[in-house]
């Protein structure tokens, strides 16, 4: 009986693959400018890290998780998102008694049971950073700072738009939740139950609503940035005072609020302008070490979605070259050359050249098209006429020109690079 991969989930392989690889070599190499270092964590962890962390009245927590018990009776769950993890290897590790700023990067695979979309898998990847240890601003603008310099490398800076928000402190935001609520009640019993469930448990979340008539209705509710206190002020008109400085564009977008309960203060998404789809979003989170468990520690951070950002550059069509080709083709044409001809793959290998041998046993012109087929730029032919002679053949696959060399590396290397 077929087995097939279960929905929501990827196989990727050929141009797809030489995408993500692509993208992954910028991101090791930003990150090591940055001088952020990676780290890796389980691909499950202990449910209730994501229900304290992400919080209880979370969609992601009520309907997305994937969770089960073990053998021992112990609730587990596959990370929905990264953040949380990292925070609680922030804290088993004792990161904080490390110098600071402690700056983290991540790509890893997450696991959400939701409704398939464009550029949305329930098994699906994600890069991100975390900063811990610094309470200033900066903080804020080099996370964004990452991310745009990555856009840049990729060439689609100009097709995404960076949407800033602050969404306070506690203290702030309790003055705010209360003229939400005010605004909101007359129309409360049209709104959908979800919003009714969050007028209750987190009012701001409904300015996060999609139904199209919870929208209209709060489409003209207070700004939460008229309700900041004069820190969380003081900070968000620094950060867009630096924004503009730097001549990073942004919006100033109200709405945002993260459908995580674990942010305050800045909040941001890079949003892709032709597809319409959130490619990268984050914020501060600055009591979230401290609520599992840590000492009290600023954070910031985001994740992007390695898909949404593949399919952007497939859609958008803002592709490098992408070399696909073998540098050469060994030819051996009886088992008296293998020695020889496996020693040059070998030596031509170690000094990073692409190269392949026949393990097929296929006949001598069967092996001239297969290097053909796999774009092979030469085809270097080793016989017993060859050996003889110490010599071998080096035929250009692109304009069909042959000559005969002698049986050296060094030669063979100068002929082909």
């Amino acid at each position: 009986m077929k087995i097939s991969k279960q929905k929501g989930t990827r196989d990727i392989y050929g141009k797809d693959l030489k995408i993500w690889q692509y993208i992954e070599e910028n991101i090791r190499d930003i990150c090591n400018t940055y001088n952020v270092k990676e780290i890796r964590t389980p691909v499950f962890e202990a449910t209730e890290l994501y229900s304290r962390s992400v919080g209880d009245d979370t969609d992601i927590v009520n309907k997305e998780m994937y969770t089960f018990t073990d053998r021992g009776g112990r609730s587990i769950t596959l990370r929905p998102e990264l953040t949380a993890g990292v925070v609680r290897a922030y804290i088993e590790n004792g990161f904080s008694s490390m110098i600071t700023p402690i700056k983290l990067w991540y790509e890893a695979n997450m696991y959400r049971y939701e409704k398939m979309q464009k550029g949305r898998y329930r098994e699906f990847t994600q890069f991100g950073v975390e900063f811990f240890g610094s309470e200033s601003y900066l903080a804020d603008i080099e996370v964004i700072l990452l991310a745009n310099t990555l856009f840049k490398k990729l060439n689609i800076a100009d097709k995404v738009v960076l949407n800033i928000n602050s969404i306070g402190c506690t203290t702030c935001r309790k003055e705010y939740i209360k003229a939400l609520k005010d605004y909101v009640k007359p129309n409360l019993d049209s709104m959908c139950e979800t919003c009714r469930t969050r007028y209750e448990k987190n009012p701001l979340r409904m300015l996060d609503c999609k139904e199209e008539n919870c929208k209209k209705i709060l489409k003209n509710a207070p700004e939460l940035t008229e309700y900041l206190c004069e820190e969380c002020k003081t900070d968000f008109e620094n950060l867009k005072k630096m924004l503009t400085e730097l001549d990073i564009k942004y919006v100033v977008d109200s709405r945002i609020v993260r459908g995580l309960d674990y942010y305050n203060k800045t909040v941001f998404e890079f949003v892709s302008k032709d597809l319409d789809l959130t490619v990268c979003a984050g914020g501060r989170y600055d009591r979230l070490v401290e609520y599992l468990g840590g000492n009290s520690t600023k954070a910031v951070g985001f994740g992007l979605g390695m898909d949404r950002l593949v399919l952007l550059l497939n859609e958008l069509n803002i592709l490098p070259e992408l070399n696909d080709k073998v540098d050469a083709y060994i030819l051996m044409q009886d088992s008296n050359a293998y020695k020889k001809g496996i020693d040059i793959v070998n030596k031509l290998r170690e000094n990073g050249y692409i190269v392949e041998f026949d393990i097929c046993n296929r006949s001598f012109n069967a092996q001239l098209k297969y290097a053909n087929k796999i774009n092979s730029k030469y085809v270097i032919i080793v016989g017993e006429e060859e050996l003889k002679t110490n010599t071998c053949v080096i035929k250009n696959m692109e304009d069909s020109t042959q000559e005969k060399i002698e049986l050296d590396y060094n030669l063979i290397s100068k002929k082909i690079n």
